[in-house]
Formats: structure tokens, C-alpha cells, sequence
């Protein structure tokens, strides 16, 4: 999650990380770059490619991810580990102002009540 601009995001966006290890919310723009600094520093080569986009509503979108990269302690490739991960962005106002992110897409779908991957909930 390397951001080069922020003209995408409120200024008092939250960002959210659902679930995984390190679960846990920040505000703010600084709030939100230090997040993705200290999860991206973990990682060489970290990419996230969208798979799917759903539109939930008028003000969210439920963007289905696959993660890719090596971590630089145990050099495991995420690949290895499940990488098929979500975003749910909300939005109003033409910006970003919550980003709420999944490590794992089923739980993702559970949350929003959606049906899980190749099944009826």
C-alpha cells in the first residue's frame, strides 16, 4: 500500500485492518502511511493485483485482491501462505474515507453477508 498521493483519501480517513495477525484501525493520513510503511517494511517485492471489483452501494466497493512478495525474515512466498485477500473502500464525496482491509476474502464476504467463492452463504 505505497501512496504517492493522497488527493484520494479524506483527510480523516480510518484505515482497518480486519483480521490476520496484526488487526488493528488508524485515522488520518499520517495514521494510514505509518500503517502501510510498517506492514510494507516486512516484505520484498510486495504487489497487490485486483482480481474482481463489486459495488455494494452507492458508497462502497468491495475490491477482491490476490497478494504477492517474499517475506524478508523467513523468506516465504505469501503465494505459499493464501493470498487471496479483500479492500472494502467507502466513499463519499469523491474521496476515500474508510479502507478497510482483509487478509483473507472469506472473511471479508462473511462480514459484508456476501456469498463466499463458489458457494451461497
Amino acid at each position: 500500500m505505497a501512496f504517492s498521493s493522497t488527493e484520494w483519501a479524506d483527510p480523516e480517513i480510518e484505515y482497518v485492518r480486519a483480521d490476520g495477525p496484526d488487526a488493528a484501525s488508524w485515522t488520518g493520513l499520517v495514521g494510514v502511511a505509518e500503517a502501510a510503511r510498517a506492514r510494507l517494511s516486512a516484505w520484498e517485492d510486495f504487489r497487490t493485483e485486483a482480481e474482481e471489483y463489486r459495488e455494494l452501494d452507492n458508497e462502497s466497493v468491495l475490491v477482491l485482491i490476490r497478494a504477492t512478495g517474499r517475506a524478508k525474515t523467513s523468506g516465504l512466498e505469501l503465494g505459499q501462505m493464501g493470498s487471496k485477500g479483500a479492500v472494502l473502500f467507502h466513499l463519499r464525496g469523491g474521496k476515500v474515507t474508510r479502507l478497510v482491509s482483509y487478509m483473507d476474502r472469506e472473511n471479508a464476504l462473511a462480514d459484508l453477508g456476501l456469498a463466499p467463492e463458489g458457494g451461497t452463504p
